[in-house]
């Protein structure tokens, strides 16, 4: 594995000390040193904080890039909360890797209920929304800001604003959701 020495090539591609990482990944100039010169290997929770602090994911940093990994997620095994109020489902469509900054997400409304609202991400994160199926309403910010959409419409929107979703048809609401953290700001 050559982790220290991707990321001393991606500290300097980014005009970045020893110093400005350390400030900014929260791990030592001392320990950030070692790892460069391969004489110490981090946690996983030290390697994330320096991936995220470049800009860059986990898998660049150990050269995983090269090798293509396929995950296939099942319809029984996926993941999926459901809110017992509302009805609310949300189904993960991708894997949840602490390196992906990238979340695939499907969710279904019924009749007359919403999502309830999703408090607003670090600027960068952008939400990407098609619906597959009914009328969707997205509300940005204090709900000043609202769009309908019907099925095959799309949205794209900077997700650093309170948003809710809802359904105000009589049939239910699927939607497909990526939420990008990739322009996330540290």
């Amino acid at each position: 594995m050559n982790f220290g020495k991707n990321v001393k090539q991606e500290r300097k591609k980014n005009s970045l000390t020893l110093e400005q990482l350390a400030e900014r990944s929260g791990v030592s100039r001392s320990m950030l040193s070692q790892i460069e010169r391969e004489e110490k290997n981090p946690t996983i929770q030290v390697a994330c904080q320096i991936a995220e602090a470049l800009n860059t994911t986990l898998s660049q940093l150990i050269g995983e890039q090269e090798r293509r990994e396929v995950f296939v997620i099942r319809t029984a095994e996926r993941q999926m909360y459901r809110d017992e109020q509302s009805g609310f489902e949300r189904h993960v469509l991708s894997p949840s890797l602490p390196s992906n900054r990238l979340e695939f997400i499907l969710n279904v409304i019924p009749p007359g209920q919403e999502s309830g609202i999703f408090p607003a991400h670090k600027p960068g994160v952008k939400e990407y929304i098609s619906v597959a199926e009914g009328k969707l309403t997205v509300c940005l910010g204090a709900g000043d800001v609202v769009y309908t959409l019907a099925e095959g419409d799309s949205i794209f929107f900077d997700a650093d604003v309170e948003h809710r979703f809802a359904n105000k048809g009589d049939e239910e609401c699927r939607y497909y959701l990526v939420i990008d953290s990739y322009g996330k700001k540290l």
